[in-house]
């Protein structure tokens, strides 16, 4: 599981910790059943206070996401999560952005990065066109 945190983004970490494990969920990248990573962990790997992780999950406990089993650890529910349209998009924008700076790094050009865009498109959604759905 990775964790996206911006400490500068005013939003508090427990919540930001909250997100990340909501949006592991409904991407499947979590699924129920599963052990999250411990507190001290996601404590570790954030560097922050364990009491920070603590409460980002008893947060998701209360909301039914996740259970804890004293002694064994912390499980993600059966609970259905969806995420949002902005979610969504932050997703995609998200890979799109690491594509763009690989293609950076690589020399590509703009009409380069869209010829293979329109085609990864095509592959995927089928036919010629680009702003096609499914």
């Amino acid at each position: 599981m990775r964790f996206n945190i911006d400490p500068d983004s005013g939003v508090p970490i427990y919540l930001q910790i909250s997100r990340n494990v909501k949006r592991s969920i409904a991407l499947g990248s979590l699924r129920g059943g599963e052990q999250v990573p411990s507190v001290r962990e996601v404590a570790e790997i954030l560097t922050v206070n364990p009491n920070t992780v603590a409460k980002a999950y008893q947060l998701l406990e209360r909301e039914g996401i996740v259970a804890t089993r004293k002694g064994v650890g912390t499980f993600v529910t059966d609970s259905d999560i969806s995420i949002t349209e902005q979610e969504r998009r932050d997703v995609v924008s998200e890979k799109l952005d690491l594509a763009l700076v690989e293609a950076e790094h690589l020399r590509l050009n703009r009409e380069e990065v869209r010829e293979i865009f329109d085609e990864r498109l095509a592959e995927l959604f089928g036919g010629d066109d680009a702003k096609g759905g499914s």
